[in-house]
């Protein structure tokens, strides 16, 4: 069987100058890259020179769910279930990661990976066992997969984990589960459990990100974007 090309919205630098930096977006269950990519252009106010792309995932759902696409499919919804998945689906998104630096000419240290759910699942797996460590790792409303087999991690990247405390769909003692974890691996962890949120990502989550990414990856300074 032919391997999947990833594929989906992009943002090119809001500077109009070549990319120094790359954001890789990955959407949740059941969306697609569109659903995310405009994180891109919040973020774009203090990374003008960064070029952001959101893939679609591999997968359609089942046929008889109504949505988007999945990174990998879901019936348990257990931890075993969510550490195979995300470990089958490491190679397609390496491959992705690598042709997207190649095409830029950009390296590890200047890239970011952003996932939401099911994405920040595939964020922390893919992110941590890449051979160089990327400039940052940011996880919304997930997971760390396999939190109890961290010995093949490759990298010591700086990790983001937000979640929201009243979400119902990845619980959030995911959050302190995951930043437990990744200390006692010697990564460097923020943590922002967020009250009064749900699943998803509000703008207090995507300011806290966007000071994240301009400090690793030496944008604007970070007054350039702020809450109302």
């Amino acid at each position: 069987m032919t391997p999947v090309a990833l594929n989906g919205p992009r943002l090119s630098p809001a500077s109009g100058k070549p990319a120094r930096q790359l954001v890789i977006i990955l959407h949740g269950y059941g969306a697609d890259g569109a659903d995310l990519i405009d994180l891109g252009r919040a973020w774009s106010a203090v990374l003008p020179d960064a070029a952001f792309v959101a893939p679609d995932a591999p997968e359609r759902l089942p046929s008889d769910m109504v949505g988007g696409r999945q990174w990998f499919a879901l019936q348990e919804r257990d931890l075993r279930e969510y550490r195979i998945g995300a470990e089958a689906s490491a190679p397609l998104l390496n491959a992705f990661i690598d042709a997207e630096l190649n095409a830029l000419g950009l390296s590890d240290n200047e890239l970011a990976i952003v996932g939401f759910s099911q994405g920040a699942m595939l964020t922390l797996q893919v992110g941590l066992r890449r051979r160089h460590p990327p400039a940052a790792l940011i996880a919304y409303s997930g997971l760390l997969p396999g939190a109890d087999r961290l010995t093949d991690i490759q990298n010591q990247a700086p990790v983001l984990l937000i979640h929201g405390q009243d979400d119902d769909v990845v619980a959030p003692h995911h959050l302190d589960a995951a930043s437990k974890a990744l200390l006692g691996a010697n990564i460097p962890v923020e943590s922002h459990l967020l009250d009064d949120l749900g699943h998803t990502i509000d703008e207090r989550g995507m300011v806290i990100a966007g000071r994240f990414l301009a400090k690793a990856l030496g944008g604007l300074p970070p007054k350039e974007l702020t809450s109302s």
